[in-house]
């Protein structure tokens, strides 16, 4: 494997088969071609994040069955329902690309890693948005199912239920899953390569920098870094078995380089399985799902999925997480 391009990863072991051997040699060849035009990894990052957003349009034209919004042609529903995916894959693409890129040319930023963390959801926003919108049109596959009349008051009904069903999908299954994902990722590669290996903050840490930022910064950076905190400190509350270990290597410790190599070790051997469950929970697996529930044209499946299936999978990882974790905690 080419030496140049492993080095603009971040651990060969948080990438999945599909991601190491597909992805991200792509994404590598786009990180080459973005460095010698002298791209910052932070426009990158803001192209994948427009990008992304504009593919809700065309997810909120029906498909094959029902057809586009604008003539009921089911050719050109279909065609919508492509670029759509097109237009995700390659919002995709360049949200990979960015980090590699970082590492190529050793443009890292604190604002990047906040902007890469945020990127996927301002894709999906509008998406979901627009999938309940698409839901309010085209709904008879649904209502044929369950034997409901296609009544206005009805229609007004079933779409309040898959907002709210929308909004639990957004919030507490996109947003949380993807969160815990990433602290994971960020953790594993914490005990794989000490601090410096990884990116993992903590909300003390990133209050302080808010705190000490200079008074000539920016409102948008202000307002990122507000934001930041707010997101580290979500997924502190829901690892506090984890929170409870790293207190336990601090008093022990002092400082993170002088972690044993027994309890790194110990961690590791705990941690590496877990990962390709956690990356599941990552978006090239919620994708697939996206792409094919649109493309059969109920998409209100999408938001069931990510509620049910994915949030399952959600509770494993974090239990058993948790579980390894309580159990070093108590060994030290």
């Amino acid at each position: 494997m080419n030496e140049a391009y492993l080095k603009t990863l971040k651990s060969t072991e948080t990438e999945d088969w599909l991601d190491f051997h597909v992805i991200r040699p792509f994404c590598y060849l786009c990180a080459v071609g973005f460095a010698k035009l002298d791209f910052h990894p932070n426009t990158v990052t803001i192209m994948s994040i427009f990008i992304g957003a504009a593919s809700a349009f065309f997810f909120a034209q029906g498909s094959f069955h029902y057809g586009d919004n604008f003539t009921g042609d089911t050719t050109m529903g279909l065609i919508y329902n492509i670029i759509a995916i097109v237009l995700l894959m390659w919002a995709d693409i360049l949200d990979c690309t960015d980090g590699q890129l970082a590492r190529m040319t050793g443009k890292k930023s604190r604002m990047g890693r906040i902007l890469d963390g945020v990127a996927g959801f301002f894709w999906f926003g509008p998406i979901y948005v627009l999938l309940v919108y698409r839901f309010y049109l085209h709904h008879t596959l649904e209502f044929d199912l369950l034997g409901i009349a296609d009544t206005q008051q009805n229609v007004l009904i079933a779409t309040a239920v898959v907002f709210v069903l929308g909004l639990i999908s957004g919030i507490w299954g996109l947003a949380g899953q993807q969160r815990l994902a990433d602290y994971y990722i960020q953790v594993h590669l914490f005990f794989l390569k000490g601090e410096k290996g990884s990116e993992l903050d903590n909300s003390v840490r990133q209050q302080e920098i808010y705190d000490n930022m200079p008074k000539d910064a920016s409102f948008v950076e202000r307002l990122f870094q507000k934001s930041y905190i707010g997101y580290t400190q979500k997924q502190e509350r829901r690892t506090p078995q984890f929170q409870r270990l790293m207190k336990k290597l601090h008093e022990k410790y002092g400082a993170t380089e002088n972690i044993s190599d027994d309890v790194r070790n110990a961690f590791h051997k705990e941690s590496l399985p877990l990962m390709k469950w956690n990356g599941l929970l990552t978006f090239n697996f919620r994708e697939f799902w996206l792409f094919l529930f649109c493309l059969l044209d109920v998409p209100v499946c999408l938001f069931l999925f990510e509620i049910i299936v994915m949030g399952l999978l959600w509770k494993y990882v974090n239990y058993r997480h948790e579980k390894f974790s309580k159990r070093i905690a108590d060994e030290l």
